[in-house]
């Protein structure tokens, strides 16, 4: 039982819309993150008096949670939300159910070192391998029901081909399928359901004899010499660490990895078919470009996962979101809230398949106790996209009422209705269509291959050597909404990719950049001003925004310098309109080299600090950050010895906070025919693993399946930052300023060393 519940920071009991918060309600049953929209806002963390729990709902509370499985213990993860009744234990104890612990639920240190004993099966050579398997199981029944022009996906494939999957994975045979459908729904609603008195008798009659058939078959297995299958590595680890490897806990696991393998898959690709035919233009646009199935499919686990929230103990008293949790607490973390948090994701709840920070998501967990087989998971969802948009671009979704099975963990319809002209099949052009494909690298989506096309809607000079560009959805559709610092990748032809800040105004449904040519620099903005023009096309990536404002700041100095002014003028106008305190400062060498001085003046006039070289009027950096105010976050872009000045003034005054672009460009100090090899522990994934001279971390810990963003892999975004927790780090980066090195907290992982020995929070 909880412990009595405490109320929240500053001594405000909660209100009764959390007191009374269920998550079997209607309104979260239908949509768990727009149900707890409120509490994302007001309430983050909160006691359900009528659930018996903690909500948690905000992005970092949750991944704050995962990684910390000591304080946070996962022993109630697989623990009945409703308490059985004395009929239902009966029925369980006659068929001598026994689950124990499995990967989801046990503690450290066991848990970790029954995981590394099992992590060689998951790797992405190894599942490499399950894809023609996966591959022609989706051909099959796509064959059998292609000519036909109407099908409920759920029932003619997605339920049973990722089962299918699971077992080959396992190594276990494939009879008696739909008995393993009616056991996996059982043993969801026994464990994340709310059945009724009569309802558990039944249900536990069939989790019963899940669990007799699951040791029948495992019987089965132990008896064969050789196997290929996780459960016949697992079997042979029994054999060779039965202390580690128990009898007990080989019954459970494979009871438990039917369900996690299958259901869980199962249910993500429905969801994911869903949300894409309810968006046309997103499917014809992966129907175009099946380069974005990856990024879509990661994109739709993030709105719309299968997995919907974990559980989580309190072993002590401690404090989550600034709400203290009493020892004993029980704690739901709404893993599809987390996942719509704005302050994580931009537009969380539009499904935007260009997103770049979309692999960020929750819906795998995060740190040991993250999903050991999600690369499975997104390889059978990238074969069902890929072999549907190439074989069937017609597909269209039927208007239909969605049912959902009431639990508060896994989410997914239970039918899907589509329906297609076959006589607009294209293999019937073109039969070669049906055994084409596109294999994609196991792992996490490749930013480089998230790229939108948009039209250049206005070409004009905003200055000496500034161009100024007005971008537009080529159909006519807004452009997402963005928020102030966030900037574009603009693909130039050779594939390589330049940063330009968006300018604004944000919300129009255009984006605005201006590029300044730089006769010395890389080329890529000597391209812009020589070729793009009106009428003509781009490929971007993006939004994205590594140059965050801080909008709870009491007040804001903004500094721009030169071409620096375009972030910087999407932060005033976001000041502005939000009635912020900001002044804003704008250098530059003379009036004709300064873009959008006569916008500034007219909207930001009141606030505005001009300082123009040939003018005599210089920015008096020391001056500035000394007249700031406690608590003033100063924001600047611009050359490197403006931001070099800020730096060195901002040192000595740890009330004030500086926020820094660099718009300047310098290869990544990384050489391996000069490096040392070093040695990095990820601690939330116990972990230890070695970085060779030749590879950089990055590449390591994605190798070892651990997801990490990045995006240039130069040292130039920010994007793929890691928490450094020890040790001592050789940066390369240009992102980090000189204190944030100096605190030796984080590291840009494309192309910062370790020396000797590094502990990361990853």
């Amino acid at each position: 039982m909880n412990k009595p519940v405490t109320s929240a920071a500053g001594g405000c009991p909660f209100s009764a819309k959390a007191r009374n918060f269920d998550a079997f309600d209607a309104p979260y049953q239908a949509d768990p993150a727009g149900a707890l929209r409120w509490a994302r806002e007001e309430e983050p963390v909160f006691y359900s008096e009528a659930l018996g729990y903690w909500v948690v709902t905000r992005y970092a509370d949750i991944k704050a949670i995962f990684r910390d499985n000591i304080t946070f213990s996962p022993s109630v993860a697989l623990e009945k939300i409703t308490p059985p009744t004395p009929e239902a234990l009966e029925v369980l104890k006659r068929y001598d159910f026994g689950m124990n612990r499995t990967l989801v639920n046990e503690d450290e240190p066991v848990h970790m070192e029954r995981r590394r004993a099992l992590l060689d099966a998951f790797t992405p050579e190894a599942l490499e391998a399950h894809a023609p398997m996966v591959r022609r199981l989706v051909r099959e029944k796509l064959d059998a029901i292609i000519d036909r022009g109407r099908a409920d996906l759920v029932a003619e494939m997605f339920w049973e081909i990722p089962l299918t999957v699971a077992l080959h994975f396992l190594g276990i045979p494939e009879e008696d399928m739909e008995q393993l459908r009616r056991f996996s729904v059982a043993h969801t609603v026994n464990t994340w359901g709310r059945p009724s008195p009569d309802q558990q008798v039944a249900v536990a009659e069939a989790v019963g004899q899940f669990w007799q058939y699951s040791g029948q078959v495992l019987a089965k297995m132990q008896a064969q010499p050789r196997g290929a299958g996780w459960m016949h590595d697992m079997i042979e680890k029994n054999r060779q660490m039965p202390e580690v490897v128990t009898d007990n806990y080989l019954h459970s696991m494979l009871m438990a990895i039917i369900v996690a393998a299958h259901e869980t898959t199962a249910l993500a690709t429905a969801n994911a078919f869903r949300e894409l035919l309810s968006r046309p233009a997103a499917w014809a646009e992966l129907c175009a470009n099946p380069a974005l199935i990856p990024s879509a499919a990661e994109e739709c686990l993030r709105h719309s996962g299968s997995m919907v929230s974990w559980r989580r103990i309190a072993t002590r008293e401690t404090q989550v979101g600034g709400v203290t949790i009493p020892e004993g607490g029980r704690i739901l973390m709404v893993l599809a809230s987390g996942n719509h948090d704005p302050r994580h994701f931009e537009n969380p709840d539009e499904l935007d398949i260009y997103r770049d920070n979309a692999a960020e998501h929750l819906t795998f967990g995060y740190g040991s106790h993250q999903c050991m087989g999600k690369n499975l998971a997104r390889m059978e969802m990238r074969i069902f996209l890929e072999e549907f948009t190439r074989r069937l671009p017609q597909l269209e979704l039927e208007a239909q009422d969605f049912a959902y099975q009431p639990n508060v963990a896994l989410r997914g319809p239970e039918a899907l209705w589509v329906r297609w002209d076959p006589a607009l099949n294209p293999e019937r052009r073109d039969p070669a269509l049906r055994l084409a494909r596109r294999d994609f690298p196991v792992g996490a989506p490749e930013t480089r291959a998230i790229q939108r096309r948009v039209t250049v809607t206005a070409a004009r000079e905003e200055a000496e050597g500034i161009l100024g560009l007005t971008l537009a959805d080529p159909t006519g559709a807004p452009l997402p909404d963005w928020s102030a610092g966030a900037h574009l990748d603009v693909v130039l032809p050779d594939g390589e990719s330049r940063k330009y800040s968006l300018c604004g105004p944000a919300g129009s449904g255009q984006w605005q950049l201006a590029v300044l040519r730089e006769e010395a620099g890389r080329g890529g903005s000597r391209w812009i001003h020589d070729t793009i023009r009106a009428g003509g096309e781009l490929r971007v990536r993006g939004p994205k925004n590594h140059f965050r404002l801080d909008e709870a700041a009491p007040a804001h100095l903004l500094i721009a310098g030169g071409i620096g002014i375009t972030p910087i003028l999407a932060m005033a106008d976001r000041l502005k309109a939000r009635g912020k305190d900001y002044a804003l400062h704008y250098a530059g060498r003379s009036r004709g080299r300064m873009a959008f001085l006569d916008r500034i003046a007219r909207d930001h006039g009141a606030a505005l600090s001009l300082h123009v070289g040939d003018e005599g009027a210089r920015a008096d950096i020391a001056a500035l950050v000394a007249g700031a105010a406690p608590g003033t976050q100063i924001v600047a872009c611009g050359p490197e010895r403006l931001l070099e000045a800020l730096e060195a003034e901002t040192a000595a005054r740890p009330d004030v906070t500086l926020t820094v672009e660099h718009f300047g460009t310098a290869p990544a100090l990384f050489d391996p025919a000069r490096e040392e090899p070093f040695e990095v522990e990820l601690r939330d994934s116990g972990l230890t693993l070695t970085v060779p001279a030749d590879k950089t971390l990055l590449q390591v810990v994605r190798a070892a399946g651990i997801d990490v963003a990045s995006d240039c892999e130069e040292g130039l975004c920010g994007s793929c930052e890691m928490r450094v927790a020890s040790g001592e780090v050789s940066h390369r980066d240009r992102v980090l300023t000189a204190a944030e090195r100096a605190a030796g907290d984080r590291i840009i992982s494309c192309c910062s060393r370790g020396r000797g020995r590094l502990v990361l929070e990853a």
